[in-house]
């Protein structure tokens, strides 16, 4: 007698992964909670007269249709910290539904976060729905990127179906402090100057801090990086800086020249490959 096999139900990958870290006590910077679930980790170096670096990490190693992740990094009073991830996060062709993906991060009152995750690569067919938030208490600030990057140039490869639903909030004492829907389609890969027109990487960078707008002379000064389009601009407690480049590396590098400016004397996440 023969044995049936059903294929219809694939297996996904689901992961939650939280970090909270406290002020410094002696030398270190406290672990104050930590909790890692299915395919998500974190793992936190620290190194002589450098923030403390936490590093998330997805060991699927991607996400497709129903698959969900989740990241979390709570940081204390008066607590500074980097956070990143371990390496590029990709999003690959979906037969069936969208990849749910949510980062919440806290920064108590006198404290400041660097979130500067690695890039998000999507390959054609790729359906993902992201939500990141940020929630600052009063005296907070925070360093934020997030960088697409549409398939592998090196690789030959070309993007032509993708869906993405990218959404970053931040909030300071409950009020709005900045709001960013992103939605992208296969009509803005084809889709000339008021689109992507082409372009295979871009990435938006975000200071929120007082200091933020006297920052933009500097910044400005730099965005000169080859094969890169880049332009910035400032409110009082804000700073947004935008850029899109024809490949990853390029535009890395304009990053890195970047955060050289807005975070002077720290060294860019141990990490990133540069």
């Amino acid at each position: 007698m023969g044995i049936a096999h059903s294929f219809q139900t694939m297996q996904r990958s689901h992961g939650a992964a939280r970090i909270g870290l406290g002020p410094a006590r002696g030398a270190r910077t406290q672990v104050t909670a930590l909790r890692q679930q299915g395919c998500a980790k974190v793992i936190v170096h620290t190194a002589p007269n450098q923030w403390p670096e936490a590093v998330f990490l997805n060991t699927s190693g991607g996400l497709t249709g129903g698959d969900s992740l989740g990241y979390a990094a709570c940081l204390g009073k008066n607590t500074r910290a980097t956070v990143t991830t371990q390496t590029a996060e990709r999003a690959y062709r979906s037969a069936d539904g969208a990849a749910q993906m949510r980062v919440v991060l806290q920064v108590g009152a006198g404290g400041f976060l660097d979130w500067l995750p690695q890039e998000t690569i999507l390959f054609d067919g790729a359906a993902l729905e992201r939500r990141t938030e940020l929630t600052l208490a009063e005296g907070a600030g925070a360093l934020m990127l997030e960088t697409i990057v549409l398939g592998r140039a090196a690789m030959g490869e070309t993007v032509a179906r993708i869906r993405l639903r990218d959404w970053r909030v931040v909030e300071r004492a409950g009020a709005p402090v900045w709001l960013e829907p992103l939605a992208l389609d296969n009509r803005a890969l084809g889709t000339g100057p008021a689109g992507l027109d082409g372009q295979r990487a871009f990435a938006t960078l975000a200071l929120i801090a007082p200091e933020a707008e006297a920052l933009l002379a500097p910044l400005r000064r730099v965005l000169d990086q080859a094969g890169v389009v880049a332009a910035a601009s400032a409110l009082p407690g804000r700073l947004i800086l935008r850029a899109h480049a024809p490949d990853a590396w390029p535009l890395r590098q304009q990053i890195a020249r970047a955060l050289a400016v807005l975070r002077p004397n720290r060294a860019l996440p141990r990490v990133w490959q540069m």
